[in-house]
């Protein structure tokens, strides 16, 4: 279905009195790319942009600490769900293992 399509049927479900008028306009800012899912995918390509390892909040490369800076949660947090991931089948270190490779130093 075409982008113009879709605008049409919302335009029709306005009329029936299916949509209300701000349902209508937050449906078709989502189509149109103008809402604020768009501006929440710039604010975590941001986020992701400024990952960095931390130099000084760290253990043995500075991943959870970097993972803090970006994320607002505590390091420990990410340390402890690193933890459990490793336990769970060794995921957290193949993930800790990445983010060291890929993700540059402060």
């Amino acid at each position: 279905m075409s982008l113009a399509d879709e605008l049409l049927k919302l335009e029709q479900l306005r009329e029936l009195g299916s949509l209300s008028l701000e349902e209508f306009e937050l449906a078709k800012s989502r189509l149109l790319g103008t809402g604020s899912a768009p501006q929440q995918a710039s604010q975590l390509a941001q986020s992701l942009n400024n990952l960095r390892r931390s130099r000084t909040d760290k253990w043995i490369a500075g991943v959870c600490g970097g993972l803090a800076v970006a994320t607002g949660a505590d390091a420990w947090i990410w340390r402890l769900l690193l933890s459990v991931l490793f336990f769970a089948g060794g995921t957290g270190l193949v993930l800790y293992i990445l983010l060291w490779i890929f993700v540059p130093a402060e």
